[in-house]
């Protein structure tokens, strides 16, 4: 094992317990000599480690005094957040926590992003829309689907959606969330608990709304947004079940 694997590997177990809550806001970090003695390793690669922890944004360096915790969920910003999301699979209950949060977001952007393209009337060649469900398509059609690579399409398409409306801002916040979900298989897994082949009639119905040239009456939106709402409490649910609440009896959603 390399050293800068060991550097990778020591500084997320720090970060853990930073996520924990075993080092709380304001704590020291441990000093370079304990690090080097409870790893077993030598002082310069402790330091390092401790840097890399830094760099994370999950501590501060304060000269003559060593790394000091911060308040990574107050004062945190988006790279903090995905970083603090994927270590937290190991707390179940604050993995839970995030993906909800991360779920409500996500939720939020999507739903009024495709609402408000089907009211402007669309904009982009239904053709090229077409290409990446059929892709989608045939991704659901496999033995084991690639769930990573059909997020990544279907991200791809709200992300041209955005576009089209000049939703610069939106269109980072997506792309922010992606990146959170991406990096977590649990997450990736929680977005098809309903299968993969109900995400591809979604978008061949709105395919379909896109391409007509009447639009959906007030009653179908409605109905949409709440299909839209109990597919969220599904995933939400099912995300619950793979980082291990159900087992425990603490599943606080129902699919």
């Amino acid at each position: 094992m390399g050293d800068r694997t060991v550097v990778a590997d020591v500084a997320d177990e720090l970060a853990h317990r930073v996520v924990s809550g075993t080092y709380a806001p304001g704590d020291l970090m441990p000093s370079v000599r304990e690090v080097a003695d409870e790893f077993e390793m030598n002082r310069a690669t402790a330091q390092l480690v401790l840097a890399r922890v830094e760099s994370y944004g999950f501590a501060d360096a304060h000269r003559g005094k060593g790394f000091v915790v911060r308040d990574i969920r107050r004062e945190g910003g988006v790279q903090v957040y995905r970083r603090l999301f994927r270590l937290s699979m190991a707390t179940p209950d604050l993995a839970a926590e995030m993906f909800a949060g991360i779920l409500a977001e996500e939720r939020a952007l999507v739903l009024n992003a495709l609402i408000d393209y089907t009211e402007s009337g669309g904009g982009i060649a239904p053709e090229s829309l077409k290409a990446s469900v059929d892709e989608l398509e045939t991704l659901a059609k496999e033995s084991d689907p690639d769930l990573s690579r059909f997020l990544a399409i279907e991200l791809g398409l709200v992300r041209r959606i955005l576009t089209a409306l000049d939703g610069g801002m939106q269109r980072a916040m997506l792309n922010s969330i992606g990146e959170m979900v991406l990096d977590v298989p649990e997450a990736v897994a929680a977005y098809y608990a309903a299968g993969p082949d109900l995400h591809v009639l979604v978008w061949r119905a709105l395919l379909a709304v896109w391409e007509s040239e009447t639009g959906p009456s007030e009653s179908q939106v409605a109905l949409f947004e709440d299909l839209f709402e109990m597919y969220h409490q599904k995933v939400l649910a099912r995300f619950e079940e793979l980082v291990g609440l159900a087992a425990t009896g603490e599943l606080s959603h129902t699919a």
